[in-house]
């Protein structure tokens, strides 16, 4: 694979995104500590109720998503206004959401593709988060993998993946 050299024009902000177990947490934030950029993880920024929400293994709508994505394109804005450059990892699954989370910006997107039976095997070794194994069939049903993006092999170990990434 040829690298991604992480130079973005205009401190333009890096989404990391794909479904739970995918890694999106642990590769945006090695990305942000290599590169020396600020890093978010969406999953912070969850309303009690969404977080309620999946703890009983029940899905989030649209409608629950929606202050949450307006937050988060909030939090990409201000990191822009105050010249940081900065990584957020957050799933982004359908392509509204994206629209959304890029509203006045322009984000690189790192999708992070993986097979179900690798998220779910990451899932089940995940101890004390929220997100239940059980709503990753959810997840990969309501996934729409976006186009214009770079695409990255999760199934592939850390280091490995990482490679791919150059200043």
């Amino acid at each position: 694979m040829k690298s991604i050299t992480m130079k973005s024009k205009y401190n333009s902000p890096i989404i990391v995104m794909g479904v739970a177990g995918c890694g999106k947490t642990t590769i945006g934030r090695l990305i942000a500590k290599k590169f020396n950029y600020v890093f978010f993880d969406a999953d912070d920024f969850h309303s009690e109720a969404s977080i309620e929400k999946m703890k009983n293994g029940i899905p989030l709508n649209d409608e629950d998503r929606t202050y949450w994505l307006v937050k988060l394109n909030n939090i990409l804005q201000q990191s822009i206004n105050k010249n940081e450059k900065m990584v957020l990892a957050c799933s982004a699954l359908k392509e509204r959401y994206r629209d959304v989370l890029s509203r006045d910006l322009s984000p690189t997107f790192i999708y992070l593709k993986i097979s179900m039976t690798m998220a779910i095997s990451r899932l089940k070794r995940r101890k004390n988060h929220f997100f239940k194994p059980s709503l990753i069939t959810d997840q990969f049903k309501n996934l729409e993998e976006p186009s214009n993006c770079i695409v990255i092999d999760a199934n592939k170990p850390i280091d490995e993946i990482l490679q791919n990434f150059e200043p």
